[in-house]
């Protein structure tokens, strides 16, 4: 995998954009607003970093973040769409409106092993470098900070609270081992399967009872069968929960936490029935009853990348003597998921990837997380807020290119009725 993805980003060129954005005297007027708070946003990545929280736990991140706001005279709302750890801050009036979207939440045990430091001080530069140009170019600039990428879906809860009702479209980006103008995120929901057994002596009786752990052996097992038949971009995993509580005890409940993740919404519904069919199958099979607790959090969509946006990321991200890959080169497997899908299929999103250090990097690591406390992290974080606050001063700016963003938009299917895809 790495000697076939070394050769394609060697044949690779950065994807390019045809439109003419903001002009370069606004660009370098965004540039030099970001230098003048560049130090404050090195040490706000670095301190969220040497503080991880989980998530809708993160009081002191978001804490963090609204003293660096209200320092250059901004007057967050914390605690908007009903989530303690969620943050609103603005700055212009009218349309259009691009929202800049901040993730503090880190992973139990290893901390910020996703970066979310960086995706979080780069998205506050971001708001504050182009929070400047909207005298010029007219409109709105948002930053949001949302909760709980980290399965919480986040971004989903405030999505159903309206918190986007009135945004056009968003940006934000995401650190990994590579830089990548638009890559993959898969879609995901969770199934938590509970089988409802008769207990009875293991020894004496065991003829009495109905074992509820064979029924999880047996849906684990058939979802590893299942593996074979699926598309290579989709993915299913899974723990047992609860296996009983003694061995000489016929165990009379147990369950089983599954994953179910897909590059299409169509393979995810399918994926989705399969599932179910094979855990109604356990249970015939033991004489077991069975429950079938989807989305115990909200369920995520693959992400619909707009291209016209990426496009002027990339070129935003040359003048920081990055090249961006287009889709594609970094295999397309090599992935995990985001709430950003969700609002991708509700407004027109970004969500570019930004290398930190090293090609064999792999994210949810200790490894990823001390590159995402070190200098390496503190680059991204400069580089990543330059491209997100110069893509957003565009989008403002340049009504052919809203016009491209919309029309991209509304040819992938526009607008999806969220919430009624778990249903």
């Amino acid at each position: 995998m790495t000697e076939a993805t070394e050769r394609a980003v060697a044949g690779s060129r950065a994807p390019r954009s045809s439109s003419t954005g903001a002009g370069e005297q606004l660009c370098r007027d965004v540039e030099q607003q970001l230098d003048s708070c560049a130090e404050d946003l090195v040490a706000l990545s670095r301190d969220v970093h040497a503080h991880p929280e989980e998530g809708f736990a993160e009081h002191g991140s978001v804490e963090r973040v609204a003293t660096v706001l209200r320092r250059y005279g901004h007057l967050p709302r914390v605690g908007v769409g009903g989530l303690d750890t969620a943050l609103r801050a603005e700055s212009g009036a009218g349309a259009p409106h691009v929202a800049v979207l901040a993730e503090y939440d880190a992973l139990p045990g290893i901390g910020h092993g996703c970066g979310h430091n960086v995706i979080c001080a780069s998205a506050v530069g971001a708001f504050l470098a182009a929070a400047s140009a909207t005298t010029t170019t007219g409109g709105r600039v948002s930053l949001v900070g949302t909760p709980a990428e980290e399965g919480g879906g986040g971004k989903e809860l405030l999505a159903r609270r309206g918190v986007f009702d009135d945004v056009d479209a968003v940006v934000m980006l995401h650190p990994f081992s590579h830089d990548i103008a638009a890559h993959p995120f898969l879609g995901r929901r969770q199934l938590e399967v509970v089988f409802h057994g008769v207990a009875a002596h293991a020894s004496a009786q065991p003829f009495m009872g109905r074992n509820a752990l064979d029924a999880v052996v047996a849906t684990y097992q058939g979802v590893a069968a299942l593996r074979q038949h699926i598309p290579p971009t989709d993915r299913v995993h899974g723990i047992i929960t609860d296996g009983g509580k003694r061995p000489n005890v016929v165990p009379e409940r147990a369950s089983a936490l599954f994953y179910l993740r897909s590059a299409e919404t169509g393979p995810l519904q399918d994926l989705t029935r399969r599932l179910e069919a094979i855990a109604q199958g356990a249970a015939e099979m033991t004489g077991c009853g069975v429950e079938l607790l989807w989305d115990s959090q909200p369920g995520y969509l693959p992400i619909r990348h707009n291209e016209a946006l990426a496009g002027r990321w990339a070129q935003h991200q040359a003048r920081r003597g990055r090249t961006s890959l287009p889709r594609g080169v970094v295999p397309e497997y090599v992935t995990g998921s985001t709430d950003l899908g969700n609002l991708s299929h509700r407004v027109p999103a970004m969500h570019p990837m930004i290398a930190l250090e090293g090609e064999s990097l792999s994210l949810h690591t200790a490894e990823f997380a001390t590159a995402a406390g070190a200098t390496t992290g503190d680059r991204a974080v400069l580089d990543g807020a330059a491209g997100l606050a110069l893509t957003a001063v565009d989008y403002l700016a340049d009504a052919e290119l809203r016009r491209a963003v919309t029309e991209e938009f509304e040819a992938a299917g526009g607008a999806v009725d969220v919430a009624s895809f778990f249903d």
